[in-house]
């Protein structure tokens, strides 16, 4: 007769995080193991996953570090466990987050099932038109800064089990592992990268400022998306008071608001005069900011409304000129089509949501780009920029669907 194992988890639970795992793909940890190496023995691989987590005798590896670039400037240090451990970080998952999930504050939108970063942009763009002044605040490093045992005091409220308190303690002090080999230790934080870090962040938060503000500013709604938040205020004064309590708020709790990040912004529109230095604040990709509208009556008004950044813009920009399409000249435009249309689906999916015609110069740009590999592509067009521009505008003419953009109405002009 097998002897039971300590900790009840389903094979079944880890089969499904698996193929979890497998749909998000990334890339390999510190063993350097693929999500295709890691299939090659799929059977047994999972069954040493449940089989150590079962027993409790599952240690997760070291955490592969990777720089980013930030887009305000600087480097961002990323987590990247390996293909085994965000396996064993999904099982943890799939159990502790139904835990939490029913508590969290409505008002948090940041890596939640069922609400989305648009979600999170509707309803503050609602909340502009009736409240004159927002508190844009953002907290500085909040993945690598969040306190172990403050932490653990949110996790043991919300669950007694044994095996996910032990993992999650073992996720938490796993060391980092440089380029170099060199293992660093963890006092703090939770790695950004990691399957576990997200729903650990929104418990932290929702007890450091969801319910904070639920206790003390019923009256302020705000929205929070992970470590980015806008708080609405009916004055000046307020927000003022508000964001001095906050840094006091994130300081007994071992955060700090960001300096620079942190403002203070008014909502100017046609019946909201007042001049003040800011009236526009960045929130999820989009620019909150005075607007021309037209009203259904045809007169033309002042609306403090969003619409895709500038640095959504160049982000855009940047990616596709780093497709390289000028020197894929072996491709036809349905080749191109196929490879790129996904991307710039999503890219208007998400940013043609709200004031869409402040889309229309980037997906331009894509136009352009077009128009360069057809001059590289076809030698009568190689010199005539002209002619590649109608060449370009013909097809899209007549075959508007081919790419995303097309059919959005950012054609290339016809001849």
């Amino acid at each position: 007769m097998k002897k039971a194992k300590p900790f009840e988890i389903s094979q079944k639970v880890v089969v499904e995080a698996w193929k979890q795992v497998k749909a998000n793909q990334g890339t390999a940890g510190v063993d350097k193991q693929t999500i295709a190496e890691f299939e090659k023995n799929l059977k047994n691989n999972l069954y040493t996953i449940w089989n150590r987590m079962s027993s409790g005798s599952y240690v997760p590896p070291p955490v592969r570090t990777v720089l980013i670039p930030k887009k305000t400037g600087g480097e961002r240090m990323l987590g990247v466990p390996s293909v085994s451990d965000r396996v064993a970080q999904t099982v943890w998952k799939r159990y502790f987050e139904p835990m939490v999930e029913p508590h969290f504050h409505e008002d948090s939108y940041g890596y939640r099932p069922g609400k989305s970063a648009l979600d999170a942009v509707e309803v503050t763009r609602k909340r502009c038109w009736k409240y004159d002044w927002v508190l844009e605040f953002d907290i500085k490093g909040l993945f690598d800064n969040i306190a172990f045992e403050l932490l653990m005091k949110t996790v043991r409220w919300h669950t007694k089990e044994r095996w996910l308190l032990l993992y999650v303690e073992r996720w938490l002090k796993a060391p980092f592992q440089k380029d170099d080999g060199t293992l660093v230790e963890r006092t703090k934080g939770t790695p950004q990268g990691g399957v576990a870090s997200p729903v650990l962040a929104n418990l932290f938060l929702h007890y450091v400022f969801d319910l904070w503000m639920k206790r003390n500013y019923p009256l302020l709604p705000f929205c929070r998306y992970a470590d980015d938040g806008i708080v609405h205020c009916r004055t000046e004064s307020e927000a003022q008071s508000l964001k001095k309590a906050l840094e006091e708020r994130f300081k007994e709790c071992k955060l700090e608001l960001h300096p620079v990040k942190t403002r203070i912004v008014y909502c100017k529109n046609s019946n909201r005069r007042k001049d003040y230095p800011a009236v526009s604040f960045d929130f999820l990709g989009f620019t909150f900011r005075p607007r021309m509208a037209r009203s259904r009556e045809g007169k033309y008004y002042t609306n403090f409304s969003p619409a895709v950044s500038n640095a959504a813009g160049r982000d855009m920009r940047q990616q596709s000129r780093r497709w390289r399409l000028q020197l894929r000249s072996d491709l036809s435009l349905e080749d191109l089509s196929r490879l790129f249309s996904p991307i710039i689906r999503g890219w208007i999916n998400y940013y043609a949501r709200f004031y869409k015609s402040a889309l229309y110069p980037t997906l331009r740009h894509l136009n352009d780009i077009l128009v360069r590999w057809a001059m590289r592509k076809f030698k009568k067009l190689r010199y005539h920029l002209t002619k590649a521009v109608f060449w370009l505008g013909r097809i899209a003419k007549r075959q508007p669907s081919l790419f995303p953009h097309w059919q959005f109405g950012a054609r290339p002009t016809a001849g």
